[in-house]
């Protein structure tokens, strides 16, 4: 197919999404009591025993409430200041972070990291798996960032692995800038170029442009004893709890912990651009690379489709972009077992919805709580794996080879 033919279908793509959403959702967002009741429904059946919820209009935020409890066992009642475990919307923060290296003329986003370390990769015990292999010079901080450097999502979880392997060795499995595949081990190199090779230490970075800047007085990239008063317990699809655990070492893929209000004031500051300049502005939420995998995950299944043709899903710095009914739309999501976090902002509105869980259960109320409270968004909640809670269906592999276009109408339980 040609480039004009595939610009008007993924045009038509477009239109037919938009018009299956219009058809067949309620365009009016839910505010007040009507939005509580509605979380509140959504957490019982799907058995989520807590849950924070933000909605920021025009960049600010206008509701911020919490539901359900952070510690079953103790019944204590899940707050708006709990400390939560932000898991990878971490990494959306550390490159909103890093942009304002581009702006102080310190870091350019397409300059090889062969050209920003003092010596070569493989040079590094951490990294000296590389050594025969010559592309990592390719690789530049761009790549790292948007998810196309060619790496596993983690070492020790190569291809193929079921489980964690301890021996598991870093390797480059695509050419670097090639495709898009989430890599969690890509984030961490970036942060060890910003160290090693630029003297920018990351907690002080973080600190600064972050959370001094937007308030966020309970927010760190390492564990504080000060948390432990107010702290949320995770728990898994059973709800057997998982703990909290106590980071101690700084990691740009995913160390924060945080509190909903510190997040959401965040988010906030995220979608005015606050902090800033134009250098970074233009590049932050440019689509990088189109994006046409079935799923995130696993990160390197080379199977594809074009469900997503029609919102234009892409790759951009931090986050994930597409085009929404309202314009541009940009989401990170964060999971590990006891933590679902969504992080999603209407960029032309500046209106953005911050979901915070302390269980394995929340993403199945993604795609309702975003409609609840944005209206239709189009949201590729299957390429997240974020299947709605009443279809169970729908996460069994034969889904996979069965379409599942974002803006198609989904039935819901009654």
């Amino acid at each position: 197919m040609d480039r004009s033919r595939k610009s008007s279908f993924a045009s038509a793509l477009l239109a037919a999404c938009l018009l299956a959403t219009t058809a067949h959702a309620d365009p009016t967002p839910l505010r007040g009591p009507a939005l509580d009741q509605e979380v509140a429904r959504l957490m019982q059946a799907a058995h989520v025993p807590g849950l924070a919820l933000a909605v920021i209009e025009n960049g600010k935020v206008v509701h911020l409430k919490a539901y359900g409890q952070r510690d079953l066992e103790r019944q204590l009642p899940l707050t708006v200041d709990t400390v939560m475990y932000a898991a990878s919307i971490t990494k959306a923060a550390f490159t909103y972070a890093t942009l304002s290296l581009v702006d102080q003329g310190k870091l350019d986003l397409d300059t090889p990291i062969d050209k920003l370390l003092p010596k070569p990769l493989p040079d590094y015990d951490k990294y000296a798996d590389l050594a025969d292999d010559p592309r990592w010079r390719k690789i530049t901080p761009r790549m790292l960032l948007t998810h196309r450097a060619g790496f596993p999502n983690f070492r020790n979880f190569p291809p193929g692995a079921t489980s964690y392997d301890p021996n598991g060795k870093l390797k480059i499995y695509a050419e670097p800038g090639s495709r898009y595949a989430y890599s969690g081990e890509g984030i961490n190199l970036m942060q060890f170029v910003l160290e090693h090779g630029q003297d920018v230490d990351v907690a002080t970075l973080m600190q600064k442009q972050l959370f001094d800047r937007f308030g966020m007085r309970h927010t760190s990239m390492t564990w504080r004893a000060d948390f432990a008063g107010n702290l949320a317990i995770g728990y898994d699809e059973n709800g057997k709890p998982l703990g909290h655990r106590q980071r101690g070492s700084v990691r740009a893929a995913g160390s924060m912990d945080t509190t909903p209000r510190d997040y959401a004031q965040l988010l906030a500051g995220m979608v005015r651009a606050d902090g800033l300049g134009a250098k970074a502005r233009a590049e932050w939420l440019k689509p990088v690379q189109r994006i046409r995998s079935i799923t995130q995950f696993p990160t390197l299944d080379t199977a594809t489709t074009h469900d997503n043709d029609g919102i234009r899903l892409s790759t951009a710095l931090g986050v994930t972009v597409y085009q929404s009914p309202r314009g541009t739309a940009w989401f990170k999501t964060g999971h590990d077992d006891g933590t679902n976090n969504l992080a999603f902002c209407l960029q032309n509105a500046r209106d953005c919805v911050l979901i915070m869980s302390n269980s394995s259960n929340a993403e199945g109320l993604y795609l309702y709580l975003l409609d609840a409270a944005l209206g239709p968004t189009c949201y590729p909640w299957f390429w997240e794996s974020d299947v709605p809670y009443d279809h169970p269906q729908w996460r069994t592999p034969e889904a996979r080879t069965q379409p599942h276009p974002p803006c198609a109408p989904v039935g819901r339980a009654s």
